[in-house]
């Protein structure tokens, strides 16, 4: 449990000190902080599996199975929405924050077939953290809509998210979190 808190922690901290200290931010060198990020995130990621996996902790909720089926779909979309940030697609277009919202539905599709403990700390801080980033952002920020991205980036796009998908359904198997 220890190891989970701490890898929230060090997620959560460096990715909203940009926008709750954004005076001290503005002062840093900019490679050198999204390199202690970088390394933050990392970090905390190891700490987080390790810590996530150690935890056996208590049953809260047991779900239907077809949770199981809408849990897929929605991880296809919020991987999906992490490929059209980075990439500006037309989606970007739509939807402000569109790395944040794919946080938010994989954050929902896990804590929709998990009902453990250890689940509801890591996938519901998450989900707490990308929705308060959100509405940080949007409180300090106007939207200025990305030019629209050409054919090549939705097809992009697609075919990175549907990698992506494969990969992640064989690393929770090798993990011993099979999705099927």
């Amino acid at each position: 449990m220890v190891f989970l808190i701490l890898g929230i922690l060090l997620w959560v901290g460096p990715h909203l000190f940009k926008r709750a200290a954004p005076g001290i931010s503005a002062r840093m060198d900019p490679k050198q902080r999204k390199l202690g990020v970088t390394v933050a995130s990392f970090v905390a990621i190891v700490l987080m599996v390790i810590g996530y996996r150690g935890w056996d902790a208590g049953v809260l909720y047991v779900t239907p199975g077809w949770t199981l089926h809408a849990m897929m779909g929605l991880m296809i979309v919020a991987i999906y929405l992490q490929a059209v940030a980075g990439m500006k697609t037309r989606v970007a277009r739509v939807i402000r924050h569109p790395q944040l919202t794919g946080v938010v539905l994989w954050s929902l599709a896990h804590l929709m077939v998990n009902g453990d403990w250890a689940s509801l700390v890591l996938f519901g801080s998450l989900l707490v953290w990308a929705v308060a980033s959100m509405m940080l952002e949007n409180a300090q920020q106007t939207w200025t809509k990305p030019a629209p991205a050409p054919m090549g980036k939705e097809i992009g796009a697609l075919v990175g998210t549907l990698i992506v998908v494969f990969v992640a359904i064989y690393i929770h198997k090798w993990l011993g979190h099979p999705i099927f």
